[in-house]
């Protein structure tokens, strides 16, 4: 605070006749221009600072309050210019509050001792009983904290990194809080050293004990009704509400937590949405949803995944205790009252239908359904990529991503088609061959991973999956190849080189980073070696994920190589043109897949319900006047101009290469 004085003798005077009160009056500093009109019934205590109070509050319903400090016992605090402070029950001790904040009928506000306001805590993901904790701190992002979730394997490593979680928790512990800048505290409980950012809105919060909530002006954080949060951060953008109760937690940017949600020892990151139900040991990577109140999520990882109603899982077999744990990969869905037993992963993009106890792994069988039938666990490999479902998500998750600040801790990539998906499904190719070919063709069912397979499943995920690499890989060599014009053969060849070598091998997703594993190796190793900070591991990540289209198609490049047996640094304009219309085919082909699964929400069965009290022709009536007609249908229309737009996209990257050869 600028140009401190002593009050003078009467503004003490004055401050005595408005029922002030003061332990030692020469332990108060004010601004130069500060005058006490507006500090009623205040008793002060330890150091004080105090502001100017000039302005004027403007509150709901036409209110206007001036700022000022009314009814209230300060310890120890710094006040800012404008500040508004009227009906504390208890006290305020050991605060900075920052300019034009309002805290209003508030029982408590305090930081005890020194507090590190939430950093530093150890939340116990995955495996309650402990050995994969995450040392939560202000910048965690999905990936570091997937690291030290996960590579238990590497001591050094997360010794490394707690290390220096620590050395950041020790930088900004404190024995003093601080309340930024407009943050609004009405009719709040408890607030024990707690850290508020800029712009916080806390309203009938009823206790929220050592944490940081780091609002800022672009992106305020929202803390609301009966909310109890204990050993906590949560980060810019965040709506906390409805009696949700958060303990030793970290909430990501954008996240929606309320009506009665309660979530212990778990990890939310970016724009996840959580109501009703329960988490418990969770590690919700973005985009994870569940909102239904009979759902619980328990010692399991996630990523873009929708919950139904009534999932469940089981990480306790009442031998030695809740240590089991299972990993859902990215994009998945579990159905109403679907269940899982732990330990089990789930592969990417699946469908999760039933009960299922018999720990199945089908990491390497993406895009596909589990379904129980007679206790058992069916997969349908590959099936999820012709459903209409699974393509609405992919466009919508860009859509709704809410995060508002410069600063976005979550690298996160949206691909469908990606190194990560695409060199699972050349896997999945292969182990179901060699299924068929070591059980025979003429077997109905295939036994993998504690998973049958129909032969008609089998025979249909290998179809399903050649398309969807085709796409991906024709889908690379156009965007490679797009907008340019080739003089001649060498041109061409000279496009198509690598510009990024460290895109080979096999790629991974970090909870929505998806990169190559030598990348993540050498970062390790890095960390390891003691050669970066906190701050060097989160930017790392984000230079990795800005790079990411040129390191695909060094993957892609290889790919392309070995499932069509050609070599493109002595391709010709033929060869390129043949990959072209393979892609168009495939492209087309699995667009009319998803054109034929939308038609199913447009049967007759689809129908039932509507026209309660009419004729048939007036049910059809209804419906469409609801959903309105199929070829209209916004899904549909986006299918059918995906179609032309593909094959456009091709026919004149064809015509440029047919013109130069």
């Amino acid at each position: 605070m600028k140009a401190e004085r002593n009050l003078r003798l009467e503004e003490v005077a004055q401050l005595e006749i408005q029922g002030c009160l003061a332990e030692d009056w020469d332990c108060i500093f004010v601004a130069e221009a500060f005058t006490p009109a507006y500090i009623h019934q205040v008793h002060f205590s330890g150091t004080i600072r105090l502001g100017v109070f000039e302005k004027e509050f403007l509150l709901p319903g036409g209110v206007v309050k001036h700022s000022g400090i009314y009814r209230a016992t300060l310890h120890n605090c710094a006040v800012g210019n404008n500040v508004l402070i009227e009906n504390i029950r208890d006290y305020i001790a050991n605060y900075d509050i920052a300019s034009g904040a309002r805290i209003q009928n508030t029982d408590l506000l305090l930081v005890e001792g020194i507090s590190s306001f939430g950093n530093n805590v150890a939340v116990s993901v995955l495996n309650e009983t402990g050995g994969r904790e995450v040392m939560i701190y202000d910048h965690l992002s999905a990936p570091t904290a997937y690291i030290m979730a996960l590579y238990r394997h590497r001591p050094a490593l997360i010794e490394a990194l707690h290390l220096l979680v620590h050395r950041y928790a020790e930088r900004v512990t404190s024995s003093r809080g601080t309340i930024g800048r407009n943050v609004v505290i009405r009719n709040a409980g408890t607030i024990r050293n707690v850290r508020i950012g800029d712009c916080a809105v806390v309203e009938n919060s009823t206790r929220l004990e050592n944490g940081a909530i780091n609002s800022n002006g672009k992106a305020p954080v929202y803390i609301g009704d009966s909310v109890i949060a204990q050993d906590f951060i949560v980060s810019s953008g965040a709506t906390v509400s409805d009696a949700a109760k958060i303990i030793r937690c970290f909430i990501g940017q954008a996240c929606h937590i309320s009506h009665n949600f309660s979530a212990h020892d778990s990890l939310l990151f970016s724009n996840c949405s959580f109501e009703n139900g329960e988490a418990c040991a969770i590690f919700a990577g973005p985009f994870t949803v569940s909102m239904h109140k009979s759902s619980l999520l328990i010692a399991g990882m996630f990523s873009f995944l929708n919950a139904g109603s009534g999932s469940n899982q089981s990480n306790h077999m009442y031998k030695l205790g809740p240590i089991h744990q299972g990993i859902v990969e990215r994009g998945s869905k579990t159905t109403s009252d679907s269940y899982i037993l732990w330990p089990a992963r789930i592969g990417a993009f699946s469908l999760v239908m039933g009960r299922h106890h018999h720990h199945s792994d089908t990491s390497d069988i993406p895009f596909s359904y589990l379904i129980e039938k007679g206790d058992e666990t069916y997969l349908m490999p590959g099936v999820n990529l012709r459903s209409v479902g699974t393509i609405r998500d992919a466009q919508k998750w860009p859509k709704r991503d809410k995060r508002e600040d410069d600063d976005l801790l979550d690298p996160i990539n949206y691909n469908l088609l990606s190194p990560y998906t695409i060199g699972k499904m050349i896997r999945a190719k292969e182990i179901l061959a060699n299924l068929q070919k070591l059980a025979g063709e003429t077997s109905d069912v295939y036994y993998y991973q504690n998973a049958r397979i129909k032969y008609s499943s089998l025979c249909k995920g290998m179809k399903l999956y050649d398309m969807a690499i085709r796409k991906f890989l024709g889908n690379s060599l156009i965007q490679r190849l797009e907008g340019d014009v080739f003089a001649d053969t060498d041109d061409l060849r000279k496009r198509l080189q690598i510009t990024e070598p460290d895109g080979v091998g096999e790629w991974l997703d970090l909870s929505g980073l998806i990169l190559p594993r030598k990348l993540l190796e050498q970062l390790l190793s890095e960390i390891e070696a003691g050669k970066h900070s906190l701050d060097a591991i989160e930017q790392r990540f984000r230079e990795i994920h800005q790079r990411y289209y040129d390191l695909e198609w060094t993957w892609a490049y290889q790919a392309i190589e070995q499932y069509y047996g050609v070599d493109l640094s002595a391709v010709s304009f033929s060869q390129v043109i043949a990959l072209v219309r393979d892609w168009q085919a495939a492209v087309v082909d699995l667009d009319h897949l998803l054109y034929e699964d939308a038609r199913k929400e447009f049967s007759l069965t689809a129908m039932t319900g509507f026209g309660v009290d009419g004729t048939s022709d007036e049910k059809q009536k209804d419906f469409a006047g609801v959903r309105g007609d199929f070829e209209n249908n916004p899904f549909v229309v986006a299918v059918t101009a995906h179609i032309r737009s593909k094959e456009a996209l091709g026919n004149e990257l064809i015509e440029r290469l047919e013109a130069t050869s």
